[in-house]
């Protein structure tokens, strides 16, 4: 666990150099915008040189733009989980992406950001993919939200996915609340359908508090996009969607502006993981960082992250503390006056980082890189270190073309490996020998979480995430 939040708060206080003042009390709209396998790179700002998104980044002018922002794990339903509840998803029982007909998924008795702005008076809505399990049980509608349009787990689980001979997925089924009211084929129109869905809540609660989270499927394979955007970019098809979704943010950004609510609305931008780099011209980049989607080097984790709030944040401003996306439910709750979940939970309030109170706080220091219940990684400060693990990898490969993957190899991390990512964030030169102490110190922290959350790997169960009422158990179905 990442320290104390009681430091974290005091240094709310301490300053408001790229904070604004206001006496206005009513509670902040939130947004959370969240693509998926979207590149660290696949956007304007973030360094893209062949997609266009002018409505990012001009939210990036209008907002702040985070360069060390993290997914709580490298895949679907992990990431996800760890987003929505602020915890480690190991904690949670939860890793790796949730098949359909899964006999578990999110605990409802967990607390996620739905739940704790519903308390407040909130209405909630979640448009586009879910993912945290399919029964009844682990539903949006029983997590927090009011309001679900779109699909239960990623847009690959059907009948046409490349390996169905292996996989046999059943039909795509497109929820609205609890009730399914069609079956995909064609997903041409589905970024469309969840962004009129978006404007639509927003429109119908502008008299109210509200949380908004648009989980777009895209750019996860398969890739569709509308035909208003198709043959757009110089990047192809993968660039039309991104220029699609980059349309969907503009499309609520508009929407904000004419009901007047910009000013007081939290508007955050980010992806779940890295790259699928197996699929080549249908994945996304994630230069300068190394790899992708699945593994605990850069390319898997760190994400583009733009947030946006007129009311409070001075915009145009660049933060490269490091920020995990577990964080966020903790920040959402010091800015909405919400009570924190009765449960443990390892995110951090970072106000006082994204206001540039603080260039970084002590307190945020660590993070934990975990695939499923292994501690593959630990970053502290600029410093990232790796313990032995077997890692899947291209080995400078090209991806597959049109939609088909190419087979991953695996590639063993034999010893510790330590990298500096402030000099070198594409992670080619090991240090760990020539810093010997920084390694002690990580080791050492590395060992408390071990305790803490527990690691497969070195035979250390853990204790808090095996506390009654955290691990879904499988059920009969």
């Amino acid at each position: 666990m990442r320290h104390s939040i009681i430091s974290v708060v005091i240094l709310f206080f301490l300053g408001c150099t790229n904070t604004k003042e206001s006496s206005d009390t009513t509670p902040p709209n939130v947004i959370i915008i969240m693509t998926d396998d979207q590149g660290y790179q696949d956007v304007g700002c973030f360094g893209s040189p062949d997609i266009l998104t002018p409505n990012l980044d001009q939210m990036a002018k209008d907002g702040i733009k985070l360069t060390h922002f993290y997914a709580a794990q490298a895949v679907c339903t992990a990431s996800r989980a760890g987003l929505l509840t602020g915890c480690y998803p190991n904690r949670l029982g939860l890793h790796g992406a949730l098949m359909p007909d899964s006999p578990i998924g999110l605990h409802p008795d967990e607390t996620t950001i739905a739940d704790m702005l519903k308390k407040q008076g909130y209405s909630t809505g979640i448009f586009g993919k879910w993912h945290l399990g399919d029964q009844p049980e682990f539903m949006p509608t029983n997590q927090g939200f009011d309001e679900f349009f779109g699909i239960p787990y990623s847009n690959d689980m059907w009948p046409h996915h490349p390996n169905q001979d292996y996989f046999n997925f059943d039909p795509l089924l497109l929820y609205q609340n609890n009730q399914v009211i069609d079956t995909l084929n064609d997903q041409s129109g589905l970024t469309t359908q969840i962004t009129e869905q978006s404007v639509d809540f927003i429109k119908r609660n502008a008299a109210n508090p509200f949380f908004l989270y648009v989980a777009h499927p895209q750019p996860h394979v398969p890739l569709f996009v509308s035909e208003k955007f198709q043959g757009k970019s110089e990047r192809g098809l993968y660039g039309d969607v991104i220029m699609e979704i980059d349309w969907s943010v503009g499309q609520i950004l508009n929407q904000l502006n004419q009901s007047g609510l910009s000013e007081n609305t939290i508007v955050i931008f980010t992806s779940d993981n890295g790259p699928w780099l197996a699929y080549g011209d249908h994945a996304g980049s994630a230069d300068p960082l190394r790899e992708g989607k699945g593994t605990a080097w850069e390319g898997g984790h760190r994400e583009p992250f733009i947030m946006r709030y007129p009311k409070l944040l001075n915009g145009g401003r660049t933060i490269s503390s490091p920020v995990m996306s577990i964080d966020l439910l903790p920040t959402i709750a010091e800015l909405t006056h919400s009570s924190l979940p009765e449960k443990v939970i390892d995110g951090m309030n970072i106000w006082p980082v994204l206001t540039g109170q603080v260039d970084k706080s002590p307190q945020l220091a660590y993070f934990c890189y975990y695939k499923q219940n292994e501690l593959q990684s630990v970053r502290m400060d600029e410093w990232k270190l790796y313990f032995p693990h077997t890692y899947r990898t291209l080995k400078g490969r090209q991806g597959g073309q049109n939609g088909l993957p190419v087979i991953y190899e695996q590639e063993n991390v034999e010893e510790i490996e330590l990298y500096n990512l402030v000099s070198d964030p594409s992670e080619t030169n090991n240090i760990a020998q020539e810093y010997s102490e920084v390694v002690a110190t990580i080791q050492k922290y590395a060992e408390d979480m071990r305790q803490k959350l527990g690691d497969e790997l070195t035979n250390v169960v853990g204790t808090e995430n095996r506390e009654p009422g955290r691990v879904q158990k499988p059920k009969e179905l």
